[in-house]
């Protein structure tokens, strides 16, 4: 059995696309997902929370389309991420980025699904996808 750090970090892995595919440009994202980006210290407990909470919600959120990027260490992709994002070069954020490639939501905190979700349901484009599958 696997101890719970290697099984939150494999739960992280699993959730994520890696952050050198994501860190030099959020733009292959715009127009068809929303990007929970993860910006945190490798040991940060609150990134792996955030995986987990990111886990836990998967079909609300494939149903939202929204993906996880993850900015994690001091490497170069991660750092260029926090630039683009204007993130501090060190701490916990988690961003809610729009499928406009702007950030809806920034949070020093793990975001609960609850809140991830209620702030994309307010957004006109995902009122309009949803009135849409309803159709």
């Amino acid at each position: 059995m696997l101890p719970s750090s290697l099984l939150a970090g494999a739960l992280l892995l699993a959730a994520t696309v890696p952050a050198a595919a994501a860190g030099s440009d959020l733009d292959r994202y715009r127009w068809k997902s929303r990007v929970l980006v993860i910006a945190a210290a490798a040991d940060d407990p609150r990134a792996a929370a955030q995986a987990r909470i990111a886990e836990a919600a998967g079909a609300g959120m494939r149903e939202r389309d929204l993906v996880v990027v993850r900015a994690i260490g001091e490497g170069r992709e991660a750092a260029a991420l926090r630039r683009r994002l204007g993130l501090p070069a060190t701490g916990f954020r988690a961003v809610l980025v729009g499928k406009d490639g702007g950030a809806k939501l920034t949070a020093a905190e793990p975001i609960p699904a609850e809140t991830l979700f209620s702030t994309i349901d307010a957004m006109p484009m995902r009122r309009e996808e949803a009135a849409g599958r309803r159709n």
